[in-house]
């Protein structure tokens, strides 16, 4: 197994990628903006950052990188979703803007801005499976829950009884943002994931 830090990217076509590098560095990853095709083939895992769910989707498209994106996913490449990210993960919205398409990975139904609109953001303590020490702090903006999961995917966290965080595989999401607390163990979660595949692999 290498002891390289893993490359992993942040899809850089909206939201708040620079807090993801930042929470990936801390994490001892070696974190880079993803906006093209031939960027996307060059890292070992990914973060859909927040944002807006539909720009990030039709941006996707316009930069080609929406397919090449679907085919790694499909193909195994780890990647984490976070709130507009959640929902890009997710095999169907349950109520999906006009011309929005997501990239898929797990198996869920979500449900856009279910918490609230923007001024009814809020921040929550949540118990998140495979993180361990205290709560992890989460920070909801116009956040997605997810509705329903399918046999395949594994419930990490819920709050207020809603399923806030889900993984399948090597695909990781929540609803919330850890990256804007300064408490960077989610992400590590997400390095180690990708340490992992990257270990298997290379079996």
């Amino acid at each position: 197994m290498s002891d390289e830090a893993p490359v992993i990217g942040v899809l850089a076509l909206q939201g708040d990628v620079r807090e993801h590098l930042i929470a990936l560095a801390a994490a001892d990853a070696v974190a880079r903006p993803v906006r093209r095709p031939e960027e996307l083939a060059e890292v070992d895992g990914l973060v859909l950052p927040g944002g807006e769910s539909t720009t990030i989707s039709k941006l996707a498209v316009l930069f080609g990188v929406m397919d090449p994106l679907r085919a790694r996913v499909r193909g195994g490449m780890p990647v984490y979703g976070t709130c507009a990210g959640m929902i890009m993960l997710a095999d169907k919205i349950l109520d999906p803007r006009s011309g929005q398409e997501t990239v898929g990975g797990i198996d869920m139904i979500v449900r856009r801005n279910a918490f609230g609109r923007q001024n009814e953001s809020f921040e929550a303590a949540v118990d998140v499976e495979g993180v361990a020490g205290d709560p992890v702090e989460g920070v909801f903006i116009r956040a997605p829950w997810v509705e329903s999961v399918g046999a395949g995917a594994e419930v990490l966290a819920e709050h207020d009884g809603h399923i806030v965080a889900v993984r399948q595989g090597d695909a990781l999401a929540t609803s919330f943002h850890p990256e804007l607390t300064g408490d960077h163990r989610v992400h590590a979660l997400f390095v180690e994931m990708v340490r992992a595949k990257r270990a298997a692999e290379s079996l």
